[in-house]
C-alpha cells in the first residue's frame, strides 16, 4: 500500500462534497509529476485530502477505489484521474501551519514541493498525521 496526499481548494471541491457524493473521480490535475502520481495509484492506496489556498488543513482520509483511467475533463488523453471515495474525517484538522512547525515533519513532500497537488507521504508520516489528527474511520 502506498500513501498520497491530493489538494483541492474547498470552494472548488470540498471535503463534505466528497462524502455527499461517495465515489468521485479525481480529475483536473495538469502537472506532469502529480499526473504520474495519479498514474501510480493502486486500489487500497489511502491519500490524505488537504483543503488547499483558503483553510491549508488536511481534513480526511479517502481510498484509491478505481485505478488511473483517462481524465473526462482532458482533451488529451495523456491526462489521467483516479475514482477515491472517503475513508474518514480527521476531528482534528492539521493545518499547514502545524505541520511546518512539527520536526517530524519535515522532510513532507508537502512541505519541499508545495505546489504540487498530487504529492507521495510516507508511511510514518502517515500513521502519525492520522494519529494527531484523530483519524475517524469511515
Amino acid at each position: 500500500m502506498a500513501y498520497w496526499l491530493i489538494k483541492s481548494e474547498p470552494e472548488a471541491f470540498s471535503w463534505s462534497e466528497q462524502v455527499h457524493n461517495g465515489v468521485e473521480p479525481w480529475t483536473g490535475v495538469r502537472n506532469y509529476q502529480a499526473r504520474n502520481n495519479l498514474a501510480a495509484m493502486k486500489i487500497g492506496d489511502l491519500a490524505l485530502f488537504y483543503h488547499s489556498v483558503s483553510e491549508k488543513q488536511i481534513v480526511g482520509v479517502v481510498e484509491v477505489v478505481k485505478e488511473a483511467y483517462p481524465d473526462p475533463t482532458a482533451d488529451d488523453p495523456k491526462w489521467v484521474c483516479v475514482d477515491v471515495k472517503a475513508n474518514g474525517a480527521f476531528a482534528k484538522p492539521i493545518t499547514l501551519a502545524q505541520i511546518k512547525a512539527d520536526p517530524e515533519l519535515e522532510n513532507m513532500a508537502l512541505l519541499k514541493q508545495s505546489r504540487l497537488s498530487v504529492a507521495p507521504v510516507t508511511e510514518p508520516e502517515f500513521r502519525y498525521l492520522t494519529k494527531i489528527g484523530d483519524w475517524v474511520r469511515a
